[in-house]
């Protein structure tokens, strides 16, 4: 299986190997093996990377919950060992979350959680140790320590993010500490958002803006990273979840310290926008830039280059439009998830699952090809979606010709063909175009009881072009780091934070139109004034904040954005207590494969749904971790 060299997938592969050995096994008061863990410069990178071995690995689909507790993708059920699917996402997006047994749990590192309090100790012996290691630059010194920094800040991120008010871990405790100083509290999330903006600022300031040597360096946390990361951390600090909401009122500790402040402050939003220009800025002098296809690779129509911008923004390697990757999990983990057995020729077609399947909701959600809402546009007939149509030739490159499909996948943006694929699409891959065609019967249909689309779709945007299948079972492909943040996400996140600081205004359309530009569309203020039927909609707050929201879950689908924004803009509790739907995908022909059917009736209860319990038993020994609301 081919697969591309890149630095940090070794390191953590090394560092999978090497988790019995004792310097990865290290307690607060094995003394002597912390002291020989930074004798020397090889013992304390290997401690380095332990620290970076607790990164959550978010390519995979059973560690990130944002992946399949929500409403992006949906899946058969049951799943059982042989589907090569998680149930604990699932059972999440079916609002089976446990008190006792948490799913997906990186407090304790259970039920497939890693274990982020473990992390963040872990952290604090490599930062008090590293000044012991007698042949260390101090250049690398300081750039190691800072890397050790950020990564503490972004595991507290990472925990407040799922839990709400966490305990701020800035030290260890010693071995003579107290029961009740063990017994620590959670802190105000204001401090802790305080807390971790700090960190990276202090973090920003020892790193390189740029990797100096790419061979075997890729990977390492950057100056961008940080900077950008605490732009999205003061981002959600200024978002509804956490910025006047009245919910969590009744959130204490037990000395009635309150947890989350119910008082809405703009200011949090002027800070967040700060934030996202200094990373902007950051990131354009490191060279970070919208990613564009190079054209001259290959000879192919204008709409096929303009997919394979918004593909390759994704999938190719190292692209110019990556501010931070992570390089572990994006072969044969997603990219089997997402595409289907294209090539029925060859018998490496079987081991392609294609199991990750968008629901139609997210099929609703792309814009039409004017660039606007497919319910806004005045001339696309939105109430006739499920009716059949067959393509023609003026379809070509998207859809297959004479093929009878639904109308809902007739002039649509780049964005949706780029980033699905159906039946009656074509998929373009660098050694052939394939048809799909997924009823009952056809290539790309269910086999078995496991390995099929239960929608109907295929995440074609997670797939990197190069995938080729071969005999025997196999295949060859590219890897590519999973873009745990790129540039256009950070463009949007400043776009929201100028809006809700000081309402529209030419920078919020001028970074919204540079994404819009990308995905091959006219600027908001045409798009809206020529086809909506609400022309005006991007001109007042409210209007364009619903235009932010939804440009962000096209842009940014599939890629775990979608199940946190939810819950930052305090919408789950309306979007994800609707039904989920896929096609009929065991019909034969188009007229009943055509047909919405109800997969399932999904239920979020607020405020409860919004935070991860803490686990029970914690509570219960330690009577001063107070419990989230609802559980």
């Amino acid at each position: 299986m081919k697969k591309t060299s890149i630095f940090l997938a070794a390191v953590i592969l090394t560092l999978i190997i090497s988790c019995k050995k004792d310097y990865l096994d290290i307690v607060p008061d094995n003394i002597a093996t912390i002291e020989n863990a930074f004798t020397n410069r090889n013992e304390a990178e290997k401690y380095l990377f332990t620290c970076y071995s607790y990164l959550p690995q978010e390519s995979n689909v059973s560690q990130n919950p944002a992946m399949l507790a929500s409403d992006e993708f949906w899946t058969y059920w049951p799943i059982t060992s042989l589907s090569r699917l998680p149930s604990y996402p699932q059972q999440i997006a079916r609002g089976n979350q446990s008190l006792t047994s948490p799913l997906l749990n990186y407090w304790d590192g259970e039920q497939d959680g890693k274990a982020i309090y473990k992390a963040l100790r872990d952290c604090n012996i490599f930062l008090d140790n590293v000044d012991k290691v007698p042949d260390l630059d101090p250049s690398q010194k300081n750039i190691w320590t800072g890397e050790v920094q950020f990564l503490k800040a972004y595991y507290h991120f990472y925990l407040l993010r799922m839990y709400g008010p966490i305990p701020i871990i800035d030290k260890n405790l010693p071995i003579t500490a107290t029961t009740e100083e063990v017994r620590i509290k959670r802190e105000p999330v204001d401090k802790v958002f305080d807390y971790i903006a700090g960190l990276m600022d202090t973090a920003a300031a020892k790193l390189p803006i740029t990797i100096q040597n790419r061979s075997s360096e890729l990977g390492h946390i950057t100056r961008p990273i940080a900077i950008s990361i605490k732009a999205r951390v003061l981002t959600l600090a200024a978002s509804p979840q956490f910025n006047g909401n009245s919910d969590y009122n009744g959130l204490k500790n037990a000395d009635g310290t309150a947890l989350v402040n119910s008082t809405y402050s703009v200011a949090k939003w002027k800070k967040a926008a700060d934030a996202c220009k200094q990373a902007i800025d950051l990131c354009e002098l490191a060279g970070i830039r919208l990613y564009k296809f190079n054209s001259a690779l290959t000879s192919i129509s204008d709409k096929l280059k303009k997919e394979m911008d918004i593909r390759n923004s994704v999938c190719e390697p190292w692209n110019q439009e990556l501010i931070w990757g992570f390089t572990n999990g994006t072969g044969s983990g997603i990219q089997l998830q997402s595409i289907p057995r294209l090539d029925a020729a060859r018998s490496g077609n079987e081991s392609l699952l294609g199991q990750l399947a968008p629901t139609i909701r997210m099929a609703e959600l792309f814009y039409t090809k004017n660039g606007v809402p497919i319910a806004e546009d005045k001339n696309w007939n939105f109430s006739d979606r499920y009716s059949l149509k067959t393509a023609s030739s003026l379809n070509g490159d998207y859809l297959q010709d004479g093929y009878t499909t639904s109308a809902l996948h007739f002039d649509r943006e780049p964005r949706f063909y780029a980033d699905l694929a159906f039946d009656g699409s074509l998929w373009y891959m660098q050694n052939k175009t394939w048809p799909v065609q997924a009823k009952s019967g056809q290539g790309q249909s269910r086999r078995a009881a496991f390995g099929y689309s239960i929608t109907g779709y295929f995440t074609k945007k997670l797939v990197n072009w190069k995938f080729v299948i071969q005999d025997g079972l196999s295949y060859t492909q590219e890897e590519y780091p999973w873009p745990l943040m790129r540039l256009a996400d950070l463009y949007l996140l400043y776009a929201e934070a100028l809006n809700e600081a000081n309402g529209p205004s030419e920078p919020v359309y001028q970074y919204l139109n540079l994404v819009r530009e990308r995905a091959g569309l006219q600027t908001v203020q045409l798009s809206w004034d020529t086809y909506s039927n609400n022309p005006g909609k991007y001109k007042d707050q409210a209007g364009l904040r619903q235009i932010i929201h939804q440009e962000r879950g096209i842009e940014m689908a599939f890629e775990g954005s979608r199940f946190w924004d939810l819950r930052r803009w305090k919408e789950a509790s309306a979007t994800l207590n609707t039904p989920v739907y896929g096609w009929d995908i065991e019909q034969t022909d188009a007229t009943g494969y055509y047909r919405p059917k109800l997969l399932f009736n999904q239920k979020f209860v607020a405020p409860r749904d919004y935070l991860w319990p803490i686990k029970e038993y914690n509570t219960i020994v330690n009577p001063n971790l107070v419990q989230n609301p609802g559980w």
